[in-house]
């Protein structure tokens, strides 16, 4: 069992010291919830306590439940994985590299050596990026005032590649465009299809896209942690009338509801009689489908948005679909094999299939990466395994 006493006493301390405003955990099996538990508050600006069933913007854990409903298409054959892309969104069917734009705004860009495939879309090796963890592409959207892809604008989706298809590894929007491949294939917008086939057959009653009155009154405020240390509320909040539902980034949720999901994958597709995958799929997804590729450092192209994330020497990473999987166990925590990843406005899980636990750490600040938040995420892993 985790040690409650250590996480409550760790993570008490976090918001007493004035590191985080607020957070809310859990820490899971297969057959149900180990732990739960909040600290500190929704809001600074505000007196609501921080609860389990707090709403947050869970950002870019929205992935792996993206990924989920585009592996469910591929299971029914509406998807192929290694087939081209533009043959369901025809607007990636002449994909351009941009190589170069200089200091007045001219770009050099070239046509992409190979198609974009759903495997690259889903493994973060299908050349597209995001403007601020790229320098080239933040000139490159700055020079043509497109806004950044949380405006949840489809201009933002219009931009090139960085590199071809296949060739490296670089964290960006590809998951976007599989959102749009599972509306084009299912006739439903992602908010629908989702709701319809992950979401409300995993019980996951305050997660969506669009904020309901109820959960608006649970809602947590994104923070800012300024150059002095200090954390403000914010008034920042994804548009509530979005020109596409943002599948890399756009969901709003609980740890109580995350909660649910992660048990799915260590039930291999299903939760309290809902099948959500084949338990194949599942398998498949928690493999490797990058190769010999490499993740190494996360450079911050706006530290305002996030800090640098730095590969762990000793620690290498590979991505399966929809997942971070590290090869090797985290010394008094997860794993080899286990899957993760996070949300920019730092919330975090792991799923550890060997051990047969899982942990979400719900918090509401940016940068993304901030080593104090990092602290607090870490020692709350470690006494999840104590």
């Amino acid at each position: 069992m985790p040690d409650a006493k250590r996480i409550e006493r760790l993570l008490a301390d976090a918001v007493a010291s004035g590191n985080l405003p607020g957070v809310a955990v859990a820490i899971a099996s297969d057959s149900g919830v180990l732990y739960e538990g909040a600290f500190g508050r929704r809001s600074l600006a505000a007196p609501a306590a921080m609860t389990p069933d707090t709403v947050a913007w869970i950002a870019s854990m929205t992935k792996a439940i993206t990924t989920t409903a585009a592996m469910q298409l591929v299971e029914r054959g509406k998807l192929g994985l290694d087939r081209p892309v533009a043959e369901v969104v025809p607007e990636l069917a002449a994909l351009q590299v941009l190589e170069e734009i200089d200091a007045a705004g001219k770009e050099r860009l070239r046509p992409a050596k190979r198609p974009v495939t759903l495997r690259h879309l889903l493994t973060h090796t299908s050349g597209f990026s995001y403007e601020f963890l790229n320098p080239l592409m933040k000139r490159y959207k700055d020079a043509r005032g497109i806004p950044p892809g949380r405006s949840c604008r489809n201009v933002t989706l219009g931009i090139p590649l960085v590199f071809d298809p296949g060739e490296r590894w670089e964290y960006g929007i590809g998951i976007d465009w599989a959102g749009k491949m599972v509306e084009a294939v299912s006739g439903m917008k992602l908010d629908r299809y989702l709701q319809d086939n992950v979401l409300g057959p995993l019980g996951m009653k305050s997660t969506a896209f669009r904020i309901s009155p109820d959960m608006r009154a649970r809602k947590a405020a994104v923070h800012q942690r300024g150059a002095d240390g200090s954390l403000k509320a914010t008034e920042f909040e994804i548009t509530q009338e979005p020109e596409f539902h943002m599948g890399g980034g756009g969901l709003y949720g609980t740890a109580t509801d995350y909660a649910r999901f992660m048990r799915m994958i260590l039930n291999r597709g299903s939760l309290d009689g809902a099948r959500i995958l084949a338990p194949e799929t599942v398998a498949l997804m928690a493999q490797n489908h990058i190769g010999a590729l490499t993740i190494g450092d996360m450079v911050s192209a706006d530290p305002l948005v996030a800090c640098d994330v730095p590969a762990v020497p000793g620690f290498p990473m590979k991505w399966g679909l929809g997942f971070l999987i590290n090869e090797v166990a985290l010394p008094g925590g997860r794993s080899a094999g286990s899957l993760s990843w996070a949300g920019l406005a730092n919330s975090h899980f792991w799923i550890d299939p060997a051990k047969n636990i899982a942990g979400v750490f719900v918090a509401q600040l940016l940068p993304f990466y901030d080593l104090q938040v990092m602290k607090a995420f870490r020692g709350f892993e470690m006494a999840a395994y104590r």
